[in-house]
């Protein structure tokens, strides 16, 4: 005899990027392994794995997940979170008045937004006749593996290239060498590559600010938690 099938309740949301609507279902014991086997491991890039196939399973693999940018991703995951496991999670904040200091604070999961900077454009002149075209940052923008921090951010940045442009011309990046596009990119100026940091360090995040009172010292301030980790 068949054993009976479970209802899952459906919900929706609005990806941050594009304003489309997409179907969810929370995530059932099957996916909570799938993280808890991840998290085990210690290796960020196996619970980036784990966030991927959860999602996908979860938006009844709808999605392109791979294609998402981390943003929407991250803002999916703590939605699927809020209806699956519950919306209220404590997080231990530094008080920022002295920096050391470490409290507790509940917060509700739906209060996290999505913000994108005034201001924000991915096309990004770095001379007056010369520019790049970027795109978001995606799961596989984020799964190099590489000890050292410079080296992980410039690859990260030379993946994000869509296009680069001058007055006559628009070279796609499918049409370039990689060895080319790196020499392109190292043979930036610094003040050249201050403008395209800038256009990593204003694109959309997820954010929450978040009252905080240090319990040595009484005195009250603002933390603003940013990206997944903060979260959970």
């Amino acid at each position: 005899m068949a054993l009976p099938q479970l209802a899952t309740a459906k919900y929706e949301l609005r990806l941050p990027s594009t304003g489309e609507t997409v179907e969810y279902r929370p995530f059932l014991v099957k996916e909570e392994k799938i993280l808890l086997t991840a998290q085990g491991t210690g290796e960020t890039i196996d619970v980036l794995h784990a966030v991927e196939q959860i999602i996908d399973n979860c938006t009844f693999n709808k999605l392109q997940v791979k294609g998402l940018p981390m943003f929407d991703l991250e803002y999916v995951f703590i939605k699927l979170r809020s209806k699956s496991i519950g919306a209220l999670v404590e997080v231990n904040i530094t008080c920022p008045d002295d920096g050391e200091t470490q409290t507790s604070v509940e917060i509700n999961l739906e209060d996290i937004e999505c913000i994108k900077e005034v201001g924000h454009d991915n096309n990004i002149k770095i001379t007056d006749n010369v520019g790049i075209i970027f795109d978001y940052p995606r799961i596989d923008s984020v799964k190099f593996n590489s000890t050292d921090g410079g080296e992980e951010a410039f690859n990260i940045m030379k993946s994000c290239v869509r296009q680069i442009y001058d007055a006559d011309n628009v070279y796609e990046k499918t049409d370039m060498d990689d060895k080319e596009l790196s020499e392109f990119l190292e043979n930036m100026t610094h003040d050249q590559f201050e403008k395209v940091q800038e256009f990593f360090n204003t694109m959309p995040k997820v954010k929450l600010p978040v009252k905080v009172k240090n319990p040595k010292t009484g005195v009250e301030g603002e933390v603003v938690l940013e990206g997944m980790n903060s979260f959970f």
